[in-house]
């Protein structure tokens, strides 16, 4: 790692050759990434809107934009992901009553007109954007005032017990860093974005071993592509002695993979703004106003 350089801070082109690569594993190991999404979808369902233009932004292998269209038949639906491979994958959910437009592009940089989306849907995308005040800026910019922005993403909480498993054998960086639920509440504040609300759901799942896990992050490319990464491959000792620390952990037999789970929603600007869009804004919410549960799903 470079000196000075920040060890959190992604590198764009590794990622999305990463999820180009693992298109076509994808949604065989997405179980996590699908329950989400359908719990996202569900939302949408409290909102009686009409939209004309539909963002999936982050859209994988376009299984949800598929449910876009078919939920918002009327509407333009637009599949946009940084991965190419994803997008290839995605014309296998197109039907010929339920087409939908797939665009490759850094959710950094849409190339999309100014307040010309109704509604941005963003399912688990957000955390793939270190840090995610540009992405927020340009949902934004493409949002009308009076759209609407549905999105999950991941908390801090999300695979601690790999990252303090890797934190036993050296000082890399192994794991993504997860922003908090009230840093999320403070960008979209940032942002302009009014009215946010958010919740947390936490869901542990379980595997036999760390391999499983490693498969299951692998095959929804899901790789370390921090600044802070090793430079070389993790050899056998090291895989070894990540597992060893990983193993007390054990609980009935399995080992716990922890996610936490933010769920958000806003409006453009047309709605009331929980804060100043300025660097100074915080938005502050109470712990008791944010609901969490919690799942356990063997793998």
């Amino acid at each position: 790692m470079a000196e000075g350089a920040e060890p959190f801070r992604l590198d764009r082109p590794r990622l999305r050759a990463s999820f180009d690569r693992a298109s076509g594993s994808y949604e065989a190991a997405a179980a996590l990434q699908a329950r989400v999404a359908g719990e996202l979808l569900e939302r949408l369902g409290a909102f009686e809107f009409e939209p004309r233009v539909v963002l999936d932004l982050g859209s994988g292998t376009g299984r949800v934009t598929r449910a876009l269209k078919r939920r918002y038949r009327r509407a333009l639906v637009i599949a946009l992901d940084i991965a190419p491979g994803m997008l290839r994958e995605a014309r296998r959910h197109q039907g010929l009553l339920r087409r939908f437009r797939r665009v490759c592009a850094d959710a950094e940089r849409l190339p999309l007109a100014d307040a010309s989306v109704d509604l941005v849907f963003s399912s688990l995308m957000l955390q793939w954007c270190e840090p995610p005040a540009q992405a927020l800026a340009e949902v934004r910019r493409v949002l009308k005032s009076t759209g609407f922005f549905a999105f999950s993403t991941f908390g801090p909480d999300t695979l601690r017990e790999l990252r303090a498993a890797w934190a036993a054998v050296d000082d890399f960086s192994h794991v993504h860093r997860f922003l908090d639920v009230h840093d999320v509440g403070d960008a979209l504040a940032h942002a302009g974005l009014a009215e946010p609300v958010l919740d947390v759901d936490r869901v542990t799942l379980t595997y036999a071993d760390t391999l499983g896990l490693m498969r299951d992050l692998k095959a929804i490319g899901a790789h370390n592509v921090t600044a802070g990464r090793p430079r070389t491959l993790s050899g056998r000792g090291r895989l070894a002695r990540m597992s060893a620390a990983y193993e007390p952990l054990r609980t009935g037999g399995r080992l716990p993979a922890t996610y936490e789970v933010i769920y958000g929603a806003c409006w453009g600007t047309a709605g009331t703004r929980a804060a100043p869009a300025h660097p100074a804004a915080e938005v502050r919410i109470a712990p008791e106003a944010i609901r969490r549960r919690e799942t356990r799903i063997p793998r």
